[in-house]
Formats: C-alpha cells, structure tokens, sequence
C-alpha cells in the first residue's frame, strides 16, 4: 500500500522539511523557550524601572542596580543615614542633590515614608503657630491657595444640593438661604455629612474671596436652585415668586464660617438687604466668637459634655480644644443677642452625660437648646459612626426631659418628631425678653412656627 520511493518527486524543495521536520519542531520549541525566557527577565527588569519611577515624585534618590554587581559592604552605613539627615522635605529632595549611587532598599520606604509623615505635621504645627495673614499656605509664587479644587467642588456640590432641594419641597423655608463663607473647619467630627472632603485648619491660610462676591453668587444660586421648581405640580405661583427674594441666610452649610476673615463685613451686607442671619460655630474659636457683630441667632455646637467624648466625637485639631470649648462658651454668655446651644446625640457615645451638660448650660447660658438625634449619612471610612448610634426619637424626648429637671430655668418649648429633635426654651424667652433680630435689643417671644421654618439650618 505504501507508495514506492519511486514515485516521489525527491526533487521537490518540501522533502527535506518533511524527512528532517523533527528537527525542525525540536528547533521551533527550543525557539518559543528562550523567547520566554528573555521575556521574564525583562519583565523583572521593568518591575525595578517602573518601582524607580513611582519612587521619584517623592522626591526620593533612586537608582535601578543589579544586585549582582552590588557590594553589600560597599558604603551600606552612609547610605542608610542618608535620607534621614536632612530637617525638611527640602533637603533631601531637589535634584540637584541625588546621586546616581544613591540607592533606597525597599524595606526602607516605609520608615523613610514614616519620616516625611513626621516633618509634615511637625512644619503643619509650625504653621500654625504663625499669624493668620502670614506666609502660610501659600504657592510658589507667593499666592495663597485656593480653598476648593475642581474635584472638591463637584463632590461638594453634589453633597449640599440634594438636602437643600428636599427641604424646600418638605418645608416653608423657600426664602432661606443657606450658605457659607468658610468651607474650612477645625473639627473632623464624625457624624460630618460632608465626610471630611472640605479642607481643614486651625486659621485661615488660603485665597479669600470678598463677602460682596460671595453675597452675590449666594443669591444667585440660591435663585438659581427655585428657578428648578418652576412648573412642577403642587408648587404655588406665590410662594415660587417669594422664593426669590432671600429673607434669611442659614451660614451652616459646610466648614466653620468665623474663620472667614471678613465675616463681620458679610454679615454687615446680609443686614442692609434685610436678610436676617443664623451663624452656626464648632465652639473651637472664642475671640471670633466675642469679635462677632451681633447676629439674627448665634448657635454653638455642643456636641459632647466632657473633655473625653468631645475628643472622639468632634476629633478636633486644636491640642487646647477642651479650653477653646469652654472659653467659647463663656463668651456666648457675654453676648447680648439671641444664643442657641445645639446638641447632637450620639447613642451609646453622649447620651449618658445629663450632669455634665446642665453644668454647660449655666456657663453659656443660652436662650434656647435644640437637641437633635444625629443624622446617619452613610458609611464613611473617616468614621466610624454606624446606625446603631441614631437614637430613636422616644429616646431623644426622654434625654430632654431629664435635662430640663436639672435646668430649672429653662422648659420644653416644642417638637419636631420629623426631624428627632425637641427644643428647650429659657423661660425669659417664653416670655418675651429675648433680645431680637441682628442684635437690636427688641423683646420678641419665640416663634414655634418660625423655630420649624427657618431657624433649623440642616
């Protein structure tokens, strides 16, 4: 059956690659190896390069060796000490100061790295002890920093306008601003809405805007968000047209306004146009609070009673923070205008110091407390508030009947069931001698309706 020799064509160039085709596939396999082969070394090779140039925007020096033709014992004590001579970022981190020899083992970033951290919050202490128009926070060529970047802002944005645009369909406060000069604040509290994405800092040190701007765009915004509301069912043409005209400005939407550098001259602006003001302060800035002009309503955050829960539950950057508390405090006392104390309950964390809080409550003495379950935004890894730490609002109520037994002074005015929150009224506010609107000295009683409207800034 097999075909006789004779029969092929042993001229064909194909009968040589059919007889030797063994060392041909032999050749082929030996060929896909070695290319294999070179690839993981270069591979390895790109790894060391790609290592190197993540290195580099540290400010590192760094170069890509072979470990073959590296001596342990070559200079090992000079180039372990090396990073760490210098006091500064700076010192070690300009190009003119690498050195094709210099060589970083990648055991050593992370204590390299440990060391940056270190000089960082040692030049951020620094920083902070200078004064509030110094050089701090400032670029290269000698300008302040903008507060917000594009990226901050559209997270911002998104975070403020979805609250705000339920509030005008739940509520009355259609001519309520909300708005804020500041976006910075000294506490990272951890029941923050925001999530800690606006900036932080004990003192103003970035580009400040000035309050007519900013008064300006407020409005505008604020007209802009009611212009939405055009059309939709159920909306009244009356109340869509008193919407565009500001009637009062809730300053609480986001960071510490009293940093604001200009916040008595915003506030001076505010009263010209008749916009009545509601200034909400952590409690972390007493001379701002006694330098403040008199506003519609001063609140103070209250957020824990002790010096101990306040660490953990406002997680404030002062080290003096307790003091700071305490003087801001006894400074709203000092006020002569309308004082709120503003306390957010977190189950299991603040809601055990009855005592403690009566004994903050005579040392402001304010003319109103509002206190508030605190409000679940979401899991954040900033924080680990979950929950479990919302208190239910029959618990918020009985928390406020057992303060108003140790505060004799004072009763329980209203409640919002809504909201989980109860309002404490001084009774001379009852009464009607509670000084009035931007400080003028005018006796009015509280306003349970106005209270539910406008006084409660989110």
């Amino acid at each position: 059956l097999d075909p006789s020799m004779d029969t092929w064509d042993l001229s064909s160039p194909l009968i040589p690659l059919w007889i030797n085709r063994f060392y041909i596939y032999l050749g082929f396999a030996f060929s896909i190896s070695l290319w294999i082969c070179v690839q993981i070394v270069i591979k390895r090779q790109g790894f060391a390069a790609v290592l190197a140039e993540a290195v580099v925007p540290l400010d590192l020096p760094v170069a890509v060796i072979n470990l073959k033709e590296y001596d342990p014992d070559d200079c090992l004590i000079e180039e372990e000490e090396e990073p760490y001579e210098g006091s500064s970022e700076e010192e070690f981190g300009g190009e003119d100061q690498q050195s094709v020899n210099s060589i970083v083992d990648v055991e050593d970033l992370g204590k390299i790295m440990d060391h940056l951290k270190k000089e960082k919050r040692e030049k951020e202490e620094q920083e902070e002890k200078t004064s509030l128009f110094g050089n701090m926070g400032r670029n290269e060529d000698g300008e302040r920093r903008a507060m917000i970047t594009p990226a901050l802002r559209e997270a911002l944005t998104k975070q403020v306008d979805a609250p705000r645009e339920r509030r005008l369909l739940q509520t009355h406060s259609h001519r309520c601003m909300e708005a804020t000069p500041s976006l910075a604040c000294a506490n990272k509290c951890v029941f923050c809405w925001r999530h800690h994405t606006n900036p932080v800092g004990t003192e103003w040190r970035w580009k400040m805007d000035q309050p007519e701007m900013i008064l300006k765009e407020a409005i505008e915004n604020h007209q802009n968000m009611i212009k939405q509301f055009k059309g939709v069912p159920g909306v009244k043409a009356e109340r869509f047209e008193e919407g565009m005209t500001v009637k009062h400005c809730a300053l609480s939407l986001v960071g510490e306004p009293i940093m604001y550098p200009e916040i008595n001259s915003f506030l001076k602006l505010l009263h010209q146009r008749k916009i009545s003001s509601f200034l909400v302060t952590n409690a972390q800035f007493p001379a701002e609070i006694r330098n403040l002009k008199p506003v519609t309503q001063l609140y103070v955050s209250v957020d824990a009673s002790t010096k101990e829960s306040l660490k953990k539950i406002d997680r404030p950057l002062f080290k003096d923070f307790w003091q700071r508390f305490l003087d801001s405090l006894k400074a709203l006392a000092a006020k002569q205008q309308r004082t709120v104390y503003r306390l957010t309950l977190v189950k299991a964390w603040n809601v055990d110091e009855l005592q403690a809080y009566a004994q903050l409550v005579s040392l402001g003495n304010p003319d109103f407390i509002e206190v508030k379950g605190v409000t679940y935004c979401g899991e954040s890894s900033a924080s680990s508030l979950t929950m479990a730490h919302v208190p239910w609002h029959e618990e918020v109520v009985q928390f406020v009947l057992e303060l108003v037994d140790l505060i004799p002074d004072y009763e329980i005015a209203c409640e919002h069931e809504h909201s989980n929150c109860l309002l404490i009224a001084h009774k001379k506010a009852v009464s009607g001698e509670t000084p009035g609107c931007g400080g003028s000295g005018s006796k009015r009683p509280v306003s349970q309706a106005r209270w539910l409207t406008s006084i409660i800034p989110a």
